[in-house]
């Protein structure tokens, strides 16, 4: 395996940390508290996701197994599978969007549904959602699971990958150590992490971290421990860090959207992926 490690203005530090064999944001309860603060002046205000609309695809409601989510198809046979997971505001127009995004580079893009048909609007509403899906996390994994299953057998030559934003993004990290030896890539974007060497120590695929250096959410120091976890067990690990960026800086649709942070990113997914 490879390591590739990419901190934008931000020295490369790679020692292992005191503590890293605990998660470094705590548990969910804390997770959601801190997303909660972060959210707290932001709003899910609709907008294009980052440029213009997608073209040449198509996108419909879909059923996989017990769950409902929406799929994105591209013109052609699809490079591969993504599940793609929303942030903490739910299923909304934006991630519709960012489905078709990836469609529109070759991928089927199967965005899931963690909230059972709700979205928010407020912080309030979303921070409740968060709450109910976090409360009963098998249910959730049972949902990405489904999704991986359908994509696996639509998708033509059964590569998937995850990726996900926010509450996504540490949703997108869970899916890969549920299948850490299936999952054929995972894209994290400023999500929970953990720092447990022993819990990565399973993980098969390649891997990379979007992260802002201004997030107080998913604090630097947790990154640094979740990629010493990683590089320490020679695990192919790519992360990426903007220093002047906030939580939730790729998203268009919110209020802390950084576009030159955000399109960098989207280039270095596409070249991940």
């Amino acid at each position: 395996m490879s390591i590739r490690t990419t901190l934008i203005l931000v020295p490369a530090v790679l020692a292992l940390l005191a503590g890293a064999a605990a998660s470094a944001t705590g548990g969910d309860k804390e997770y959601t508290e801190a997303m909660s603060r972060e959210h707290a002046r932001d709003a899910p205000v609709p907008a294009a996701a980052g440029g213009a609309p997608a073209r040449g695809v198509s996108g419909e409601p879909l059923a996989y197994g017990e769950f409902s989510g929406y799929l994105a198809r591209p013109e052609g046979a699809p490079r591969a599978g993504l599940i793609v997971i929303h942030e903490w505001w739910g299923l909304n127009d934006n991630v519709r969007e960012m489905a078709r995004r990836l469609a529109a580079e070759g991928y089927l893009a199967l965005a899931v549904d963690l909230y059972g048909g709700t979205s928010a609007a407020t912080p309030e509403e979303a921070r409740a959602l968060m709450s109910r899906t976090m409360a009963a996390p098998d249910a959730a994994m049972a949902n990405l699971r489904a999704a991986y299953d359908w994509l696996e057998a639509n998708a033509g030559n059964g590569r998937v990958g995850s990726i996900g934003w926010c509450f996504g993004g540490g949703m997108a990290l869970r899916t890969a150590m549920m299948l850490p030896d299936a999952l054929d890539a995972a894209v994290i974007y400023y999500g929970h992490l953990e720092t447990d060497p022993a819990r990565l120590a399973p993980l098969d695929m390649p891997i990379l971290g979007i992260f802002g250096g201004q997030d107080q959410g998913i604090p630097l120091e947790s990154v640094r421990a979740f990629e010493a976890a990683l590089v320490s067990q020679g695990k192919d690990v790519e992360i990426v860090v903007y220093p002047e960026a906030n939580h939730a800086f790729a998203n268009p649709s919110g209020t802390r959207y950084d576009p030159a942070a955000a399109e960098d990113a989207w280039r270095r997914t596409l070249t991940f992926l």
